[in-house]
């Protein structure tokens, strides 16, 4: 539905929802036993949500969503370094998907692509950053494969999740 369209309370019961959803997500991915002997790397299960809600209502309401999630996400179940991460990589990833969706030239799944490797980056930059060590950055070499494959498997599910929503506002995905 379109903002336009819906009252303050129905898109406040709206984000509210969406925050509730990837904060369930993100709980759920502490419980996915998903380690390959390399430190950093995680599905992305939240960004599903951040992903369809950018495609579907726009990057306002996806940038509130992630960023709150982010937030309540480290007070709940990290710290505040963790915080620090998750936000450096969320708004790097946000921003890049941002900027490719504009183009118009990328789908879905690219995009998606892209803010897994954007994410993994901003984490990579903030480590090297809080460490005072740009040997940091050698990582990323490994953690761009990482975001490579999760950022796919994001896509791909936000993908089928956007064609089974109902369309109210008239916007495809």
């Amino acid at each position: 539905m379109d903002r336009k369209k819906r009252s303050a309370g129905q898109t406040c019961a709206l984000l509210g929802m969406l925050l509730a959803l990837s904060l369930l997500l993100s709980y759920v991915e502490t419980l996915i036993p998903f380690h390959f002997g390399i430190p950093g790397i995680k599905l992305g299960l939240a960004n599903l949500v951040v992903l369809v809600t950018l495609y579907r209502l726009g990057p306002g309401d996806a940038l509130l969503v992630s960023v709150a999630r982010i937030f309540l996400a480290g007070f709940l179940f990290g710290n505040l370094a963790s915080i620090l991460y998750s936000l450096s990589g969320g708004l790097l990833s946000f921003l890049g998907m941002l900027l490719l969706k504009k183009t118009g030239k990328l789908g879905l799944l690219a995009v998606s692509v892209a803010g897994g490797i954007f994410h993994n980056l901003g984490q990579v930059l903030m480590a090297a950053w809080v460490v005072e060590n740009m040997n940091f950055l050698y990582y990323m070499s490994v953690l761009f494969f990482a975001g490579l494959i999760t950022g796919a498997l994001i896509g791909i599910v936000a993908g089928e999740i956007l064609k089974r929503l109902p369309k109210t506002d008239g916007r495809k995905p």
